[in-house]
């Protein structure tokens, strides 16, 4: 798309700048100035505009929530309701996935995986009938699905993988929520951010969207053990949802009525500390 917009930019250029500028802005076939002298205060104006809104946006990242919300807030519903069931096959595979995210440090994680998980176990808690800690040899014994779909990154890494790993389906059926659970929040073993008052990662998903055949707690990746690089023990795939929802290094799965009291009450880390909304579909 960038490469799209830069040749068809530069071909107004170099073509006939001001005929050019006559069609484009006046919808005329003629040579007048005018034209240009639009174009130029309208770029003028965008450049003003930005100068003064990026900083704004930046240290004021709460407002560009309410205000993304008060735009967009209502088409982003509307979009959840579909359900992704897009897949490919084996020759979609990305040749090279990109990684992203902080790959946890601490002793603890570190232990664990080089016990190989076997000391790592999965608490799932909070708003349900049948709480349980489920070892990872317990995970992998749990009906298997597979699927092949493509990871919508926000920075533009995405990229097509095989997943394999148990559906959260089969998970609630666990559990049993009570009716009052309508967000499920996992709890990554990495931090937020650099700042250690952010804590570590997690992010809250629709109960509902927890229900879709292709909503995975993935321990494989392209065939092989999910890798530290990629979240291993385990890590969410819930199609409907943007890149950074995809927990990665999952360590506890909470069901709760609201998230309002979790960090900063806006549905994740990247929601507290950024500008992004708790609804992210693709």
């Amino acid at each position: 798309m960038i490469l799209f917009i830069a040749i068809h930019t530069v071909m107004v250029f170099i073509t006939g700048l001001v005929g050019n500028l006559n069609h484009i802005v006046l919808g005329t076939n003629t040579e007048s100035y005018w034209a240009l002298a639009v174009y130029l205060v309208a770029m003028a104006a965008i450049v003003v505009l930005w100068l003064i809104a990026s900083p704004l946006t930046i240290r004021y990242p709460g407002v560009v929530q309410v205000v993304g919300r008060w735009l967009v807030g209502w088409l982003k519903a509307f979009m959840e309701w579909a359900s992704p069931k897009a897949t490919h096959t084996e020759k979609d595979i990305s040749p090279y996935f990109w990684p992203n995210g902080r790959i946890p440090t601490s002793q603890h994680y570190n232990y664990l995986l080089s016990t190989n998980w076997a000391e790592w176990a999965l608490r799932i808690e909070g708003l349900v009938e049948n709480p349980v800690t489920l070892s990872y040899n317990e995970i992998l014994a749990l009906p298997k699905h597979e699927q092949i779909t493509q990871h919508y990154c926000i920075q533009g890494w995405s990229g097509v993988a095989k997943w394999g790993g148990v559906r959260m389906s089969d998970i609630l059926d666990i559990v049993r929520p009570v009716p009052s659970a309508r967000w499920v929040v996992f709890y990554s073993m990495a931090d937020a951010g650099a700042d250690p008052r952010e804590g570590r990662y997690y992010d809250c998903h629709k109960i509902e969207h927890m229900r879709a055949s292709t909503c995975l707690l993935a321990y494989e990746m392209n065939g092989e053990p999910l890798n530290e690089t990629h979240g291993a023990p385990l890590r969410l795939r819930n199609e409907r949802e943007i890149g950074f929802k995809q927990v990665k290094w999952i360590e506890a799965i909470e069901f709760v009525e609201s998230f309002a009291h979790l960090g900063l009450g806006q549905g994740g880390s990247h929601e507290d500390y950024e500008f992004f909304g708790y609804r992210m579909p693709i």
